[in-house]
């Protein structure tokens, strides 16, 4: 090769050496959009089964922000959403659960395992019409679903539709018939329907499947003690309460069932110019008002109290067992 020519060769070179060099550099752009691609895809992963079960653990404010972010990546995933509700209720964000529920719904209608949590939701809210519609849909759906049928006359109960309650127990219990819980919310219905003696029969049978369930006692003790069968429910009763609320509680009973005669009927079968004294007003026991013990507020899974809930010590009430 020539001198001349070799040296053209070498410029040639030269030359292209830059470029090549300049066509492989990376492009920040591109490596910082890839980067950020890479991120997102990592970020919309489901959770590890590990992480999962550490949420599942922790707090309960920690387990719902944990789900609140799993529920993000994927909203219509059925059974993240059930948890992310169920997580909600936890924290007492009733509001929420049921708008998380409600939303997957309509990318899942008519299931089943999303209507029974949004028939609690909804009670727990305060919302029995749509909790019985939501479990009656499920009894549609799933009719030899004895849970749907507890869950269902328990709503019922709510709304006062105390015949229908009735037959939604007897239609959980024909499906499952060692339901205790059912049996005993059965017995507290027969209660609200004036039948003391067919709510007995039915919380002695509750009793009998369950005989450590404390709930099912302290109802059949307070149905003998509303029959006026204080010795009966004293012995039912002392298994688990203190005596001196016992005996609070059977005084309580004796008054609301055999009411001090009022100043008002004394004084009408009284002669002229002698009436009795009229009574000091008593604020436990005024006309009208219901005395502190039997005052009832609904909890969640134990719906309406009948009588009512008086402190932790377990003094008077009537309670719903699970559903």
């Amino acid at each position: 090769m020539s001198r001349a020519k070799s040296s053209l060769t070498a410029l040639a070179l030269a030359l292209t050496l830059p470029v090549v060099a300049c066509a492989t550099a990376p492009d920040p752009e591109e490596t910082a959009n890839a980067e950020l691609a890479r991120a997102m895809e990592d970020a919309m992963k489901p959770a590890t089964p590990e992480e999962i079960e550490a949420a599942n653990n922790a707090d309960p404010l920690t387990k719902a922000n944990f789900w609140a972010k799993e529920h993000a990546k994927d909203p219509e995933n059925l059974e993240v959403a059930i948890t992310f509700a169920e997580a909600l209720r936890d924290i007492g964000s009733n509001d929420r659960a049921i708008e998380v529920l409600s939303q997957v719904m309509v990318v899942h209608p008519n299931e089943p395992s999303l209507l029974m949590p949004l028939g609690r939701a909804l009670a727990a809210h305060g919302n029995s019409m749509g909790a019985a519609r939501a479990f009656e849909q499920v009894t549609l759906i799933e009719p030899q679903r004895a849970e749907a049928w507890a869950a269902l006359g328990t709503a019922f109960d709510r709304i006062e539709s105390h015949t229908a309650a009735q037959d939604a127990y007897k239609k959980a219990l024909t499906i499952e018939p060692g339901r205790a819980t059912t049996m005993a919310n059965y017995g507290l219905s027969l209660a609200l329907s004036g039948d003391l003696t067919g709510a007995e029969a039915k919380l002695r049978t509750a009793s009998d499947m369950a005989p450590t369930d404390i709930r099912i006692r302290e109802n059949l003790a307070l149905i003998l003690g509303l029959q006026g069968r204080f010795d009966e429910m004293k012995r039912i009763s002392s298994a688990y309460a203190p005596d001196k609320v016992i005996e609070q509680n059977v005084d309580l009973l004796r008054e609301m069932i055999h009411p001090v005669r009022s100043w008002e009927a004394l004084a009408a079968g009284a002669e002229l110019g002698a009436l009795p004294e009229p009574p000091q007003n008593d604020a436990s026991f005024a006309p009208g008002t219901v005395p502190k013990a039997a005052t009832s507020t609904p909890v969640e899974d134990e719906p309406m109290p009948l009588a009512g809930e008086s402190g932790a010590e377990g003094g008077l009430r009537l309670r719903r067992s699970g559903t």
